[in-house]
């Protein structure tokens, strides 16, 4: 029996490894893919001085379109190798994101074979960076487009997302003094004065969303000291919080929390709000997600969708993985978001 189309793209994507930073080749060979097939594809710099390029096209020779699908081509290290194994794929980008860009790619050219879309109807968006800061969806902000409605593609569980957390991530810097670790007394340590701090920020009460959940928080790194026998000068952690409702007053309870220990300093990495997102499309299920995505990244009034066939808990780990059914289920549904979006003439 002959592979599916979308399997066999999804296998020529991932054996292109392409994590973050190193997403050129990949995007070379999608902007060839895509014009061998009759698409104008454009690859784009994200900026004057980066080699870094998003992959953007089109049928005609006009840039705008009314809608548009969108995924990201990189992915988290390591590079896992395609593999197939009773109807399920695994490998790195599996679900994330290369199986929604492969059905994404295949629902657009279903729906030009059965002559349901023409010039100027849907646009293809694929960027770079999205695991590591989102600079490749910031540069689409200066592509001078808009459009009506943009699909994303993601691991939702094959349901369309309601919304999904946003993000406040901050580093914390603690100054301590060093001391022989038999006379505690004679110093003050860092990785206490941290410890201290993290416990009291995971204690705390964050705001809640009846339709995203809770926010939580989560140190991701930490260091700090040089040996068991001397008091720690020196501590860091990297922290997290999933917003669920309320950045500003999240960002305040950190703040003050923060502000009772002299000795610790916090520097704010980054920060976005809670997304809401359109989601109420008859015939599919629906889910709120805990992930961050590109689509706040992206400016402008159009209509957002998220939606994508695998789990998000097979994500970044060593079985990332989409069922093939899955896979091709996906690419009904994102022709049915795109349909539905051009129904609504301008």
């Amino acid at each position: 029996m002959p592979e599916h189309p979308v399997v066999a793209l999804l296998r020529q994507l991932m054996s292109i490894p392409s994590t973050s930073e190193e997403e050129h080749e990949i995007g070379v060979w999608l902007t060839k893919h895509l014009s061998s097939l009759g698409y104008t594809a454009e690859l784009i710099p994200i900026s004057a001085e980066s080699s870094r390029c998003n992959v953007y096209a089109y049928l005609g020779s006009d840039r705008k379109a009314r809608t548009c699908v969108s995924s990201h081509m990189d992915t988290v290290p390591p590079h896992i190798d395609f593999r197939m194994e009773n109807g399920v794929i695994y490998g790195r980008g599996a679900c994330d994101d290369k199986g929604p860009l492969a059905a994404q790619i295949l629902a657009v050219e279903e729906l030009r074979a059965e002559g349901a879309i023409q010039d100027g109807d849907v646009s293809m968006l694929f960027v770079v960076g999205e695991e590591k800061g989102g600079p490749g969806m910031l540069a689409a902000n200066d592509m001078g487009l808009t459009w009506e409605a943009i699909v994303f593609g993601e691991p939702t569980e094959s349901k369309l997302a309601t919304g999904h957390k946003g993000h406040f991530v901050f580093e914390l810097f603690v100054q301590g003094k060093s001391a022989h670790s038999g006379y505690p007394e004679m110093g003050k340590s860092a990785n206490g004065s941290l410890v201290e701090v993290l416990k009291e920020l995971s204690c705390l009460q964050y705001p809640a969303s009846d339709l995203l959940g809770p926010s939580t928080f989560h140190c991701g790194k930490m260091h700090g000291g040089v040996a068991y026998n001397v008091i720690a000068a020196e501590s860091y952690a990297l922290c997290g919080v999933r917003v669920a409702a309320d950045l500003p007053r999240i960002e305040g309870m950190v703040g003050d929390v923060v502000g009772r220990y002299p000795n610790v300093v916090l520097t704010k990495s980054f920060s976005y709000s809670e997304t809401l997102l359109d989601h109420n499309v008859e015939g599919l299920d629906t889910i709120a997600v805990s992930f961050g995505t590109d689509v706040p990244r992206l400016k402008g009034s159009h209509k957002s969708y998220l939606y994508g066939p695998g789990s998000i808990l097979h994500a970044h780990g060593e079985n990332e993985q989409v069922k093939v059914s899955d896979l091709i289920e996906s690419i009904a549904v994102y022709k049915q978001l795109l349909q539905l979006s051009l129904k609504t003439k301008t």
